[in-house]
């Protein structure tokens, strides 16, 4: 109950644990990774063999899907072949009755030569008679004599032994009532996974989640706003109260307290809307199809289709998409991912894409018809993103990271019923608060040297005209200002802090303001030099630019490597870079 799990193969890439008790005596489970096989081609193979290799287990529980039991015996027999306390769980006997498929599970035990229990996980009684399974033969009152594949030949001649002899007990312990089971889902796949309306169908998912996210997250984070507001003069008086000294109140509530509150309000309620649409698609079963649909294109590019899946997690964050990367098979391929990931916005940089295409492309036009031109311009700019990825996961692969793609077994699994209380649970516990407290944990410092900057001058001119001034010639052959670019450097620990330093800087204020009209902000913009070509080249920047703190901490923990990490730092940056002054020196000749 305290693991995320997902609709689709590979998502547990580690081994999980958890205690229960059961007749006064505690049991530790070992989740090891999902595999089809032991022949250790892939990580999760080898870690799975190697732990039950190691003997240290005195049950070895295979769990195996009733829809599609033949498949999954081949690895129980390869299993029985390396310790003889096996049990075998027979799981979602529900969804196999809906489908008409009858499984005799005392004439399979017979067969196999190990107990076999059925289950439905969703219900309690079918697993306390597992676990009650599990007692008796740790305390030996059951006994299994798990029958031998005998083979004097090689590995290959083992395993067709091991398929043929499968498919026969399927069929003594198999019946099927309907033997077109599965046609409603193969009509829905011939649509979702078809060349001509795979990769649109895909865009407009993602095109409808962001539009919800869009429109929804403006009234809760108006509401955080007001509350933080209503919050700031009250912490003043108790600051005030206690005799705290005005220089030290001020950093405190102007500079950390506003920093933080800032990042709450902008970066909560989006990730509380996009996690839980992206966990209902995870559910539903599609994420897999969308893996599928993009794998020819990323083969091209010598990479690995799963690579789209971990995208798709970096649209929520780029933190957890690093993490999500673990499910490819190939390190070169998972370093790819890695690096590339921070190519695709994550929800801290949607607010400002969002303001930046409503005042600049959208105009005047307000209403449903702006949030639509909106939409349609961020997933404009989310597929920019995605064609940088390709094109610098195929310069990798042909330099720095030779070598040619991997082929992989993607089980397309059922579409299945989302569970809506299982989808609000996780996608706000494991992933938004998640994300949330550790850009909280760098923001708090950051919201300090963003003041003290701001407060902190040489000759009446603070040190952050300072810092802007000296990055100005520079911005400006970019198509930005000194200012901007300043922004961008002190948004390293949360991108949602770019536009409020913007503002800040233009107002000449000395802590970050919170303007929610949107009117009000173009106009700030527009009046400080801003025009179509600057509001472009911000949208690439905020696209192309180092990843964030988080981020950034989360690669050096994933690839246990500095040089990876500043090479993350850099590769993006380089890109936006390049392309800002490629587009700036583009306009000023032909426009």
């Amino acid at each position: 109950m305290h693991q995320h799990t997902g609709n689709w193969p590979g998502k547990t890439v580690s081994n999980a644990s958890g205690i229960c008790e059961y007749l006064n005596k505690k049991f530790l489970f070992i989740d090891i990774p999902g595999t089809y096989s032991l022949q250790s081609n892939s990580e999760e193979e080898e870690i799975a063999r190697e732990y039950l290799t190691s003997g240290n287990s005195n049950v070895t529980l295979v769990i195996v899907d009733a829809t599609c039991l033949e498949r999954n015996l081949n690895l129980v027999f390869q299993i029985m072949e390396i310790t003889n306390n096996v049990i075998v769980c027979v799981n979602l006997l529900d969804e196999a009755k809906k489908k008409g498929i009858t499984i005799n599970l005392e004439k399979l035990s017979n067969l196999l030569g190990v107990p076999v229990v059925g289950t439905v996980a969703r219900k309690k009684k079918t697993l306390n008679n597992l676990i009650s399974t599990v007692y008796k033969m740790c305390i030996g009152k059951v006994k299994s004599k798990p029958i031998k594949i005998e083979n004097n030949e090689d590995d290959e001649t083992k395993i067709l032994k091991i398929v043929k002899k499968s498919e026969e007990i399927c069929k003594e312990v198999c019946t099927y009532n309907n033997s077109e089971y599965n046609i409603k889902d193969r009509k829905i796949d011939k649509i979702l996974t078809s060349k001509k309306f795979g990769i649109p169908i895909m865009i407009a998912f993602l095109g409808i989640i962001f539009w919800l996210t869009i429109i929804g997250a403006n009234y809760p984070s108006q509401v955080l706003f007001d509350f933080f507001n209503f919050l700031k003069p009250k912490l003043i008086d108790i600051l005030t109260f206690i005799n705290c000294p005005e220089n030290l109140c001020n950093m405190l509530v102007l500079g950390v307290y506003q920093t933080l509150t800032w990042i709450i309000s902008v970066m909560l309620p989006p990730m509380a809307i996009f996690f839980p649409l992206f966990t209902f698609l995870e559910d539903l079963g599609y994420l897999p199809r969308i893996a599928f649909n993009m794998d020819g294109i990323f083969k091209k590019c010598s990479c690995s289709g799963k690579q789209m899946i971990t995208m798709c997690m970096g649209f929520g964050c780029n933190a957890a998409g690093c993490v999500g990367c673990r499910i490819i098979n190939s390190p070169r391929e998972r370093l790819i991912a890695i690096l590339t990931n921070s190519f695709v916005p994550c929800n801290g940089r949607f607010p400002f894409l969002i303001s930046i295409a409503t005042i600049f492309i959208a105009g005047s036009i307000s209403g449903f018809k702006g949030s639509i031109i909106s939409t349609i311009t961020v997933i404009f700019v989310i597929i920019f993103g995605i064609l940088m990825t390709l094109l610098v996961s195929k310069i990798l692969s042909k330099t720095i990271l030779k070598g040619l793609p991997s082929s992989f077994v993607l089980e397309l699994p059922p579409y299945r019923k989302p569970q809506i209380g299982k989808i609000l649970i996780r996608s706000i516990f494991d992933r938004t608060l998640f994300v949330l407290g550790r850009a909280i944990c760098v923001a708090a410092p950051a919201g300090l040297v963003i003041w003290l900057l701001a407060n902190i001058g040489i000759h009446d001119t603070s040190l952050l005209t300072i810092i802007a001034n000296f990055f100005d010639p520079f911005a400006k052959l970019m198509g930005l200002d000194g200012y901007i670019l300043t922004a961008f450097i002190l948004g390293l620990p949360a991108n949602e802090i770019v536009l409020p330093i913007i503002l800040m800087c233009y107002l000449k204020n000395t802590s970050l303001i919170s303007i929610e009209d949107t009117n009000a902000i173009g106009n700030i913009l527009i009046q400080n030099g801003w025009t179509i070509i600057t509001a472009i080249n911000v949208m690439i920047f905020t696209v192309l630019h180092f990843p964030c703190t988080t981020t950034l901490l989360t690669i050096k923990k994933e690839t246990g490597s500095l040089k990876w990490t500043l090479f993350s730092f850099l590769l993006p940056t380089l890109c936006g870079i390049f392309i800002c002054i490629l587009t700036n020196l583009t306009y000023n000749i032909f426009i």
